[in-house]
């Protein structure tokens, strides 16, 4: 993964180490290391702030006469990337669900994106993770709409040995959501996680049947889920979904496909929200945990 954004920074870091450090010299190289941004699906309001950062920790103070300049500049990379990849607020769903089990109540999880982006799998990967933390999880079927949609939650359910609260297609998504939050309080069920319909962003139908899921679910978390190959599109997304319904944070699928890396980059800064998980990979383990350091040394190694 991030291969290509790697790329991109290895030839701004050698350039830069044999450039003098001054106004002239470096504008035209980070208008260059911009485009290769751009080029790599980061968004260009982070492209802008990265190079900025770069800049100004750069012309920040002289580089000493024995200082190694690469290091320096591979030090204010480092620096650049990781201000806009580190959200203002931070989301721990493990801590969530460990509170609310002291509460003796169900921590509620409503899933949402649009069709594509695995957010039913992703779903199966949380349930999995909880569990092996010694967790109780129901799932909530609220994908009324998409054909399939209940009997490959069944499939994901089965695996795991969990269960499914559903209701016939075509019937109220939120009432299946109201039913499954019912079920975990009354057998001590420690989370709920509820799939809903797969929707275009530009679906006026669906953004208000999500809406009404929110509006009874009361979830304490509302988590979007988003494809990395998506690129500059999952940033968009994201913005019309906090807009709709105040998401917390955000999970990443398909980054082991994603050869430029820029959705990573762009979606915590763009819509100030944090990434929770990343998916890397097609079975129930291949959720790890969004580590913003991690990253930035994957891309500036």
């Amino acid at each position: 993964m991030f291969e290509k954004l790697k790329n991109a920074v290895g030839l701004v870091i050698d350039k830069l180490s044999q450039t003098e450090l001054s106004d002239d010299n470096l504008d035209p190289l980070l208008w260059e290391f911009k485009i290769g941004l751009l080029e790599n699906d980061v968004a260009l309001s982070v492209a802008d702030e990265v190079c900025d950062e770069i800049k100004g920790r750069l012309l920040g103070e002289a580089v000493g006469r024995f200082e190694n300049k690469k290091e320096r500049v591979n030090d204010a990379l480092r620096d650049g990337l990781y201000k806009v990849l580190k959200a203002p607020v931070n989301v721990d769903l493990l801590e969530a669900v460990a509170i609310k089990r002291r509460e003796r109540a169900p921590l509620i999880i409503v899933f949402v994106g649009v069709n594509g982006t695995g957010k039913t799998t992703t779903i199966a990967k949380v349930a999995n993770l909880l569990l092996k933390k010694g967790y109780s999880v129901v799932l909530a079927g609220s994908d009324t709409y998409r054909a399939g949609s209940i009997e490959q939650l069944e499939g994901h359910a089965k695996h795991l040995g969990i269960r499914v609260i559903k209701h016939p297609y075509r019937s109220d998504a939120a009432a299946v959501a109201f039913d499954a939050i019912n079920y975990a309080r009354s057998h001590g069920i420690n989370a709920v996680l509820v799939d809903t319909a797969g929707r275009m962003q530009t679906n006026r139908n669906l953004i208000d049947e999500m809406k009404k899921i929110v509006k009874v679910a009361k979830p304490h978390l509302t988590v979007l889920v988003v494809d990395a190959l998506a690129g500059n599109d999952s940033v968009e997304q994201a913005r019309i979904f906090d807009e709709a319904v105040g998401i917390n944070g955000v999970i990443l699928t398909k980054l082991d496909a994603d050869v430029k890396g820029g959705a990573a980059i762009s979606i915590a800064f763009a819509v100030k929200k944090p990434i929770l998980f990343l998916g890397i990979g097609q079975f129930y383990d291949d959720l790890t945990s969004f580590d913003p350091r991690f990253v930035v040394e994957s891309i500036v190694g």
